[in-house]
């Protein structure tokens, strides 16, 4: 049996929107090797992230389970090594396990990768350049840029494991392209071109819930020196505001007044007559910076590809590229993610297996990052476990899919009010058409999320085939009332579904006691 089983190779990046991947068809950068996935395998305009911030979303896609199951719902939470996962299901198999990349699940022994015959992960968001890797024997810091580096060590792997009778499944986990975008040298002079400015980069947030204006990841207003590549001028709040990152290095946000800023690399000087001329720049530096860091991870998948290809691997081997969540590229003039609103939350999933899946297929139905694990399962043979609430969408890759197939999305963000970009709380469901979102606004005493804005808890109705730039919440529309009824319907059956709690006053009580019989 093992022998017909098929290798899995999953590559994550990290902040990458399908909009910048060119087989999506944004038309804004060029990613060759990963649309290599799309020509000869499928294409997912429907996948979606059930909490669109990266420690949480990893743990679902690990463990095949929501955030108040598996107690990762903020940042600030770490993952109990002790759950099971899906790497320790394929382990007890029969699969050889490797996870090498960016963890983000907790450090120490306590949160460290379990289920994994090798692994070598970053330290938090780790570095770009000359990154340090933990593994089992400890620290290691390694000379380069950490793409290349993460993709040598899962080919280094592969490469010791490939003539085993075992199948293998390796998580390859890029770093790239999150802030603050430091690019490989060979890719600073590409995406010189000014990059098309999204419709909705001027939003000015009305006829939406108040989140939408509260948060501070606005591209004029709340990058730093950092993230651009710029100077820092010596000084205090008036060289720019304050923001704590991570890290926790305190950087500076660029003011929108300022009238001069400086190339840190090349010592360039650029000068701005207003705030407008200000706003354009930064949308295109941020967008370079992006689109470069974007270069090298295509590049290695390519060489993954080409791997696969000389070993003779490519036929039994599913290949898999996704984002830990989307990303807003200047859309509504923001920039990270965290909110349910389309960019944000679509992640892109582009799958490959030669012997099952028909190349150029794209595939509408929807699917959540905690369909990932169950799935995996599904074409390693091995049952999948009880406590798995997602579904395996092997079928949809077959294309056959179950007329009872779930076409819904359920998200949940639970940091609220956080401390860099102060984003409300919400939860919501999305179905092919229509998409709702309650914001809550409630700390929920969890780890990271603040109070405040509790006054402005609101619903907002997105019908997304009339409104695909969700600029117009139709919530208290008369002509949407029976679509609100519906919607709300099939969120409070979800969340009964998943086990998760409302914040809202339940009103569908007899799904509730429906659940109880």
């Amino acid at each position: 049996m093992a022998a017909k089983r098929p290798n899995i190779i999953f590559i994550m990046a990290d902040d990458h929107a399908s909009k910048a991947i060119s087989c999506y068809g944004a038309g804004i950068n060029k990613t060759p090797h990963i649309d290599r996935l799309a020509e000869e395998g499928m294409r997912f305009n429907h996948c979606y992230v059930t909490n669109s911030i990266c420690t949480p979303s990893r743990a679902a896609i690990l463990t095949g389970t929501h955030n108040h199951v598996n107690g990762v719902m903020t940042l600030d939470d770490s993952i109990n090594k002790h759950i099971p996962n899906v790497a320790k299901h394929l382990r007890t198999g029969g699969y050889r396990t490797a996870m090498v990349g960016k963890w983000h699940l907790g450090e120490g022994k306590a949160h460290e990768p379990t289920g994994f015959d090798y692994w070598s992960v970053l330290p938090g968001q780790g570095d770009y350049w000359d990154p340090m890797f933990i593994e089992p024997a400890g620290e290691k810091v390694e000379s380069g840029y950490v793409t290349d580096i993460i993709t040598d060590k899962c080919l280094t792997w592969m490469d010791e494991v490939k003539g085993k009778d075992e199948p293998f499944f390796v998580m390859c986990h890029h770093k790239a392209p999150h802030r603050s975008w430091e690019c490989d040298d060979k890719h600073k002079d590409l995406y010189q071109e000014p990059i098309r400015v999204p419709e909705t980069y001027d939003d000015d947030y009305k006829n939406r819930a108040r989140a939408a204006k509260a948060a501070k990841m606005r591209v004029a207003e709340d990058l730093t020196y950092q993230d651009l590549g710029l100077v820092q001028p010596d000084g205090g709040n008036r060289v720019g505001e304050r923001v704590t990152q991570e890290s926790g290095s305190a950087q500076r946000k660029i003011p929108v007044t300022a009238t001069k800023l400086i190339d840190k690399d090349d010592g360039t000087v650029f000068t701005f007559s207003n705030e407008a001329d200000l706003s354009q720049f930064k949308f295109q530096r941020y967008m370079q910076r992006y689109l470069r860091v974007i270069q090298s991870v295509d590049d290695n998948v390519g060489r993954m590809l080409d791997y696969l290809d000389k070993n003779g691997l490519a036929e039994n081997t599913i290949v898999i590229y996704t984002s830990d969540q989307g990303f807003f590229l200047g859309e509504h003039g923001w920039f990270d993610k965290r909110f349910m609103y389309e960019e944000s939350f679509q992640m892109p999933f582009l799958i490959r297996h030669p012997a099952s899946i028909k190349p150029g297929s794209i595939c509408g139905d929807i699917i959540s990052n905690v369909d990932f694990a169950p799935t995996f399962l599904d074409y390693a043979q091995l049952s999948v476990p009880s406590y798995m609430q997602g579904f395996t969408f092997r079928p949809l890759l077959e294309g056959n899919t179950p007329k009872d197939w779930q076409q819904v999305a359920y998200h949940r963000y639970w940091m609220h009010n956080d401390i860099i970009h102060h984003a409300y709380a919400h939860y919501g469901v999305r179905d092919q058409r229509y998409k709702l979102i309650y914001w809550y606004n409630d700390d929920m005493g969890v780890k990271g999320a603040r109070p405040g804005a509790e006054e402005h808890r609101a619903w907002e109705l997105f019908d997304c085939e009339k409104d695909p730039l969700e600029l117009f919440n139709v919530y208290n529309d008369p002509a949407y009332q029976a679509t609100v009824e519906r919607m709300q319907k099939m969120l409070e059956t979800k969340m009964i579904q998943i086990g998760d709690t409302p914040a809202h006053k339940v009103k569908h009580v007899s799904l509730v006691r429906a659940a109880k019989l």
